[in-house]
């Protein structure tokens, strides 16, 4: 039985892991969660799988929790993630919390030898050498949740990684796959929002619909199965049923397909090496029809272009990449920045970043690039305005 840990328990990831949780209860048992705000969720969840502790980012809340569950032990902020994802009977820590948050404890977590379902996409773009370096020096593994790139990790299975040409991630395209640049300024935050073929939370929504979230994933690609940025392809499929491919030397293509719900990687993942019997239904080909498949723009869509541009530098100029990110999408769902923002305000950054000594010798040089990447992307939001508001 694997115990597990769950960092952003009541997030999607974390909901849809709890649930294949609750649907094998002789394969998995929980026992940490760690959530932010969604107080009364995580009380639920606790009251369902009965762990042996429990975080929230604020101690206020944890003050509340205690109250109702004066016997389990309740945490709160940096300590209570990080204890969550080092709590010792927990064999494979989820870690599922959006952004730089995740950082310190997947690092952590893989330092003590742990398995790590991973689906924070900052974690591997801004210390990717680090963590895959923490894994393999410590015995810890690393099991992509994201659908694209663990689509990838079960492709992969088929032949010798030396026989592998080429990894081609998929797209979505987003809400956006069909719009001019000159639309793209003028989107609103409802528009961005409504993503047609996948149920998320705000931020990879947002990042969905500008593409950066394909841009993260090339930069965690290389991390993960040790391919070089120029062998990393993106195409844009609709329906996003084939989740990734990966071309062998022979041309032969092996795409992974599934039902769009983030159930089956979690499953997956949770289960590996083995694979269980699916409770969540399964692909109807005849119904689904057709696939399409389309070239990426990164002249409409520059956020893939930053991301290779970040890797290709290296260093801490994907942690800023990141990091930028956020603060400018932050700054779009609330008003601040236009859509078209969100892309220039990263550019900013990274070049800034660049232009400086960006090595990246340890943890602490992550973090450090993290808050320089937020505190330029703040500052140089005044100079890229909300749409409507005339020419920066």
């Amino acid at each position: 039985m694997k115990r597990l840990a769950v960092l952003g328990s009541t997030g999607s990831i974390g909901t849809a892991t709890l649930d294949v949780a609750r649907r094998f209860p002789d394969r998995f048992e929980v026992v940490a969660l760690a959530a932010g705000r969604n107080v009364a969720l995580l009380e639920q969840q606790i009251r369902a799988f009965r762990p042996r502790m429990a975080a929230v980012a604020e101690e206020i809340d944890a003050v509340g929790l205690r109250r109702v569950f004066p016997a389990l032990q309740i945490l709160s902020g940096d300590q209570g993630r990080e204890a969550v994802a080092t709590h010792p009977d927990a064999t494979t820590v989820v870690a599922a919390l959006v952004g730089a948050l995740g950082l310190v404890p997947t690092f952590r977590a893989l330092t003590l030898g742990r398995e790590v379902a991973l689906a924070n996409k900052e974690t591997l773009v801004a210390a990717g050498e680090l963590m895959m370096a923490a894994a393999a020096a410590n015995g810890g593994a690393i099991l992509p949740v994201d659908s694209e790139h663990n689509a990838l990790h079960q492709a992969l299975r088929v032949g010798p990684r030396e026989a592998v040409s080429r990894l081609i991630l998929t797209a979505s395209g987003g809400p956006f796959r069909t719009w001019s640049r000159e639309a793209l300024a003028s989107v609103t935050v409802t528009q961005a929002l409504a993503h047609p073929t996948w149920r998320m939370g705000a931020k990879i929504t947002v990042d969905s619909a500008t593409m950066m979230n394909k841009g993260l994933e090339i930069i965690e690609a290389h991390h993960l199965f040790g391919m070089p940025e120029d062998r990393i392809d993106v195409i844009v499929h609709p329906e996003s049923r084939v989740h990734s491919l990966v071309e062998y030397a022979d041309g032969t293509l092996i795409a992974q397909l599934s039902v769009n719900d983030m159930r089956f990687p979690i499953l997956y993942a949770l289960a590996y090496p083995e694979r269980l019997p699916s409770p969540f239904g399964s692909l109807d080909l005849v119904e689904l029809g057709a696939l399409h498949f389309e070239p990426a723009d990164e002249v409409r869509f520059p956020c893939l272009r930053l991301a290779r541009e970040a890797l290709r530098t290296g260093g801490t100029v994907p942690a800023v990449l990141s990091a930028a990110n956020e603060v400018a999408v932050s700054a779009f769902l609330e008003g601040r920045l236009a859509f078209t923002g969100i892309s220039a305000v990263v550019e900013a950054a990274i070049e800034r970043e660049a232009s400086r000594g960006h090595a990246l010798a340890g943890l602490d040089d992550a973090l450090a690039a993290d808050r320089r990447g937020r505190a330029w992307a703040e500052d140089l939001l005044s100079k890229f305005p909300p749409a409507g508001a005339g020419s920066p």
